[in-house]
């Protein structure tokens, strides 16, 4: 990732995998069990993430199962928590989302009050596609923010983040060229037991 800056003041593998973690200071994660994965269950996940609208007959038929077991075994990791969610990913550019910020955000105050009155906030703008919380840098937050252009990231800074109480410093850059966006998780770690 190429970027520009600009400042502005103001696991036998027990598997415990979710594949998008919310940031709140009362999140807690849906019930996940630990759960020995094989090779079926590792080549379940790898094509779902690759293609999460294939039928069950075709998944079956790529991993070399009847569909009844196969269907089973998503079940199994539905409920053990592993497979989170589906979703349809959408083209940004196709959708005019031409710039992609990624703001690092320092906080006045590091209470827990602080914290979830800044999380709620942010949690409840489109714009912003990821929020973390971090260590090793200055900042407390990096977001990572699409939008049109930059009169509307402008808009967005200037009217709604610097104006969340507690923000002290904002520091942001953008992506020039993006070299690699997968929503696939590694699973070169998982052994099959």
């Amino acid at each position: 990732m190429v970027i520009l800056s600009n400042n502005y003041n103001n696991n036998s593998v027990k598997a415990y995998i979710c594949v998008k973690i919310k940031l709140s200071m009362n999140w807690a994660p849906r019930h996940i069990t630990s759960m020995n994965l094989d090779k079926i269950d590792k080549k379940i996940l790898d094509n779902l993430q690759r293609n999460g609208s294939i039928t069950n007959l075709d998944l079956a038929d790529k991993i070399g199962l009847s569909p009844s077991p196969c269907a089973r075994r998503v079940k199994q990791l539905e409920e053990a928590g592993i497979i989170d969610r589906q979703v349809i990913l959408l083209n940004a550019s196709a959708l005019s989302l031409k710039l992609t910020a990624l703001i690092q955000i320092s906080m006045d105050r590091h209470t827990p009050d602080r914290f979830e009155l800044f999380e709620t906030t942010v949690m409840s703008h489109p714009e912003v596609l990821e929020c973390m919380l971090i260590t090793g840098q200055s900042a407390d937050y990096q977001l990572k923010v699409m939008v049109t252009d930059m009169e509307r990231y402008q808009e967005f800074l200037l009217n709604k983040i610097t104006r969340i109480d507690g923000v002290t410093d904002v520091h942001s850059s953008f992506v020039l060229r993006e070299v690699k966006n997968s929503t696939q998780l590694p699973l070169n770690h998982i052994k099959p037991g």
